[in-house]
């Protein structure tokens, strides 16, 4: 059998049934009370029906008040009927052809956009360094608000497993809040969570230990894990293999290998505009090299997301005991059937649109060497791939001939419009 069909057993005893997994992205469907519409389950069961393993939702907030964008679920409290009934149809809907599904649980801190808080929680009061009004400067959360919110992913989990979720996944990467705390950078606390590794890193576990409380023992538990942020002065791989060893500590059952944040957003194979770590050399799977290094200081089985087109290179991936789990995302935008292809096919290549995503001629190509330009661009690649899973959810099939320039201006439009709605709603 090859690697990517093998099953693989978590420790909570859960049983995946191939190596390939649906990474997180942010769907963008939930309505204004930030709930699970029929979008959602109809995205999702298009998903499904492709052959994953296993499935992750994107960003579902414990705080409605810190979005990643408006469109995001949320949950707060113990949801209502209609809420409640929108998380078990997308549950089910994840589920209907074997696959299983973690619901990724997130707080997005000083990334909230400005539209939706105008004064974000943060473990410090750090603002982003990126230009522009988008982000608003953050305050530092009190020790009471900490051991709230510790409570909230608690809450969010049991919630999510009364749905029908196989286990839940903490978004500790990519510089939202728990990613923040981790980050030196980003967290210049002189209390107990913040200035040593153990301090910074008290969150994480802490959110750990409470989500275990709230479920079963065979509910899944995993963590998105940083590998670095890229930064100069940053969370670093040395750092990042120590909180691995912890987690292991603590009987998490996968974690997934990511890297970066909005400032140095690698997890998009794209550079910042702030000072960044040097890039290593560019590969298929952007974050193997530092997965390999996570694989020396635990045993945790580990996923990894970024990069990855083809079948060989999976298989090989898989085999070297680096990885024990593929993770895919843009791909499955234009494809949603491609992990069937890779199952049965060892010379499948998935497709990599984002190669072509330009804004224009000129200033736009791809020879350009100016950061804001090659932000720009990036920009509007994200936008195209929102672009994508909309059209997925509505009509099953997406729309590859849609121009970035369109897509970046629908997109915004969109957005805007949603994060307008939101505001006046509450």
């Amino acid at each position: 059998m090859r690697p990517v069909a093998t099953p693989l057993k978590l420790g909570c005893g859960l049983t995946l049934s191939n190596r390939l997994a649906k990474a997180a992205m942010t769907e963008g469907l939930a309505d204004f009370l930030n709930a699970a519409t029929p979008a959602h389950a109809a995205l999702y069961g298009r998903w499904a029906d492709g052959g994953l393993g296993l499935l992750i939702t994107g960003n579902i907030q414990v705080c409605r008040r810190h979005l990643e964008r408006p469109g995001n679920i949320a949950i707060e409290g113990e949801p209502t009927a209609a809420q409640m009934a929108g998380l078990q149809a997308l549950a089910a809907a994840a589920r209907r052809q074997g696959g299983r599904i973690l619901a990724q649980l997130s707080h997005a801190g000083r990334q909230t956009p400005a539209a939706l808080n105008p004064a974000p929680q943060a473990p410090s009061a750090v603002p982003l360094a990126l230009p522009g009004r988008q982000f608003a400067a953050p305050r530092a959360m009190t020790e009471s608000e900490i051991l709230d919110l510790i409570q909230r992913f608690a809450l969010a989990a049991h919630v999510c497993e009364a749905a029908g979720f196989d286990g839940v996944q903490l978004h500790a990467a990519h510089g939202y809040l728990i990613s923040s705390f981790l980050s030196p950078l980003s967290n210049r606390r002189s209390d107990r969570w913040g200035g040593s590794l153990s301090n910074r890193a008290r969150f994480l576990l802490s959110a750990v230990r409470a989500v275990r409380a709230a479920t079963r023992p065979a509910f899944a538990l995993s963590v998105k894990l940083n590998s670095a942020d890229f930064q100069r002065g940053g969370f670093a791989l040395e750092e990042s293999a120590q909180v691995a060893r912890m987690l292991a500590d603590e009987g998490v059952d996968l974690l997934e290998v990511s890297g970066g944040t909005y400032e140095q957003p690698r997890m998009m194979d794209a550079d910042g505009l702030t000072p960044g770590e040097a890039r290593s050399a560019r590969r298929e799977a952007y974050f193997l090299a530092e997965a390999g290094r996570l694989r020396d200081a635990t045993n945790l089985p580990l996923m990894v997301t970024g990069g990855f087109r083809t079948a060989a290179a999976m298989d090989a991936a898989l085999s070297s005991g680096a990885v024990d789990m593929i993770g895919l995302a843009r791909p499955l935008c234009v494809e949603p059937d491609g992990a069937r292809r890779l199952l049965s096919d060892t010379g499948a290549t998935l497709p990599a649109p984002e190669r072509n995503l330009r804004l224009g001629p000129g200033p736009f190509s791809p020879r350009s060497r100016l950061a804001v330009l090659r932000m720009l661009n990036a920009i509007a690649a994200q936008a195209w791939f929102c672009q994508q899973i909309l059209s997925l959810a509505d009509r099953g099939s997406p729309d590859p001939r849609l121009s970035p320039f369109r897509a970046l201006v629908r997109h915004q439009r969109r957005e805007a419009q949603m994060a307008r709605s939101l505001v006046r709603r509450g």
